[in-house]
């Protein structure tokens, strides 16, 4: 079992938390984790391309020339492919490229994407994060009195509103709540901030 400080917004520790080797400790799982992540960006794809095929492509009723004696190859509509302005073959239509992932691969990723953050030393706890105006310079001196710099994922249980529009004004800085997290956020972040209610609610799920 992990042991963390608990920090306060002004860097100093309060407390300390014992993190569930269920959640934070076990061996990352790679294919759980490919496959989350595939899923994830294939949910992201609008899939919205859209062509014509021959049959909806307005024209083209008429054949052009009779079908013998001209010494030309035999057409029966000016909107076949080969033709300018002709229609499009296996034409593209609007679709769906997500896929769903089983609930149990879906923990499994997510348990190999904290415990890969933890074993890396990546994991940061602070004990409560809020504020009582939109400020973000607030935010931005609390991160550097916790230490942490680059690409961060603060998780938060029920983020107020004050909180994530005072930190979306930080570069590379994403808040979310536990409810909405996702194997991708996990990965693509170079360190993890954890209220500690986060932690408890992500720890009683997914253990």
């Amino acid at each position: 079992m992990l042991s963390l400080p608990v920090l306060n917004m002004a860097g100093e520790k309060v407390d300390e938390i014992k993190l569930s080797g269920a959640v934070f400790g076990i061996k990352p799982n790679a294919v759980a984790l490919h496959q989350m992540v595939v899923s994830y960006l294939a949910s992201q794809r609008q899939g919205t391309k859209s062509a014509l095929t021959r049959s909806e492509v307005s024209g083209g009723g008429r054949k052009p020339w009779r079908q013998k004696g001209t010494g030309r190859a035999r057409q029966g509509s000016t909107r076949s492919p080969q033709w300018r302005h002709g229609g499009v073959v296996f034409a593209p239509k609007p679709r769906k490229y997500g896929f769903t992932v089983n609930k149990k691969v879906k923990k499994l990723a997510m348990r190999s994407a904290f415990s890969s953050k933890a074993s890396e030393s990546n994991v940061v706890v602070v004990d409560d994060v809020s504020s009582d105006k939109f400020r973000t310079k607030t935010f931005v001196k609390m991160f550097d009195a916790i230490g942490v710099q680059g690409k961060t994922l603060m998780i938060l249980h029920q983020p107020s509103e004050k909180v994530v529009r005072s930190v979306r004004n930080i570069p590379k800085v994403k808040t979310i709540s536990t409810g909405t997290l996702s194997v991708y956020d996990v990965l693509n972040a170079e360190k993890l901030v954890f209220s500690r209610d986060a932690v408890g609610f992500i720890q009683e799920v997914y253990s």
